[in-house]
């Protein structure tokens, strides 16, 4: 298990590199929110202006401004009317890409976690975006936070022994059109054998009213 005592906060300059290099370079870091602390194991990337997948895409909104900034801040966003959605903002200024968090393994606070999940199974409790910002409390309060601070309450690190599994790639889960094309986006990133990825589901196009 991850030694969390000994837990360094990734400097700004991890961030600020392209998103394509941040993205598998998460596997296996641990973010931790108060008590609870979650093992990466899937993620997947977004490059902003130059994806078609991305919220950015079409340049900055009051929703998407944070993406527009420094590396290294949360952007968290609300989805289907009912969840939150982290993501890690990385590359220079004006980029706008980011890397979504999408699973992990609870590592630290599964007391409080089972408090906060009851009835679901471990390997199910940061086993999808969703399920990863309720097991880490991320909600809008969090939007736009530096999780480079040194004050920040939201820590990423790296782990304190590198993974050995192997990194597999393939499309995006549930994006749909030109940016959920596995073959010209295969940014999704997950660490081979690990029971908490999730599954991988096609998008569906949103029909127009």
């Amino acid at each position: 298990m991850t030694r969390l005592t000994d837990a360094v906060r990734l400097p700004r300059d991890f961030f600020e590199r392209p998103v394509l290099d941040v993205a598998p370079d998460l596997l296996g870091c641990v973010v931790r929110h108060g008590d609870v602390a979650v093992r990466l194991t899937e993620v997947e990337a977004y490059a902003g202006t130059r994806d078609p997948g991305s919220h950015a895409f079409r340049g900055p909104t009051p929703r998407t401004q944070v993406m527009f900034g420094e590396a290294g801040h949360l952007y968290v966003y609300f989805t289907y009317g009912m969840h939150w959605c982290a993501n890690l903002v990385c590359g220079p200024e004006g980029e706008a890409s980011a890397v979504l968090l999408r699973a992990g393994e609870v590592v630290a606070g599964e007391t409080v976690v089972a408090e906060r999940r009851p009835g679901v199974v471990a390997r199910d409790r940061a086993r999808g975006p969703a399920r990863l910002t309720r097991t880490l409390a991320l909600d809008r309060a969090q939007d736009g936070l530096d999780v480079c601070a040194p004050d920040s309450p939201v820590v990423v690190s790296a782990p304190s022994e590198p993974h050995e599994a192997t990194v597999r790639t393939g499309p995006r889960v549930g994006v749909s059109g030109p940016g959920g094309d596995g073959t010209a986006y295969p940014w999704r990133f997950w660490l081979e054998g690990e029971p908490t990825v999730s599954p991988y589901r096609p998008g569906v196009p949103r029909r127009r009213r």
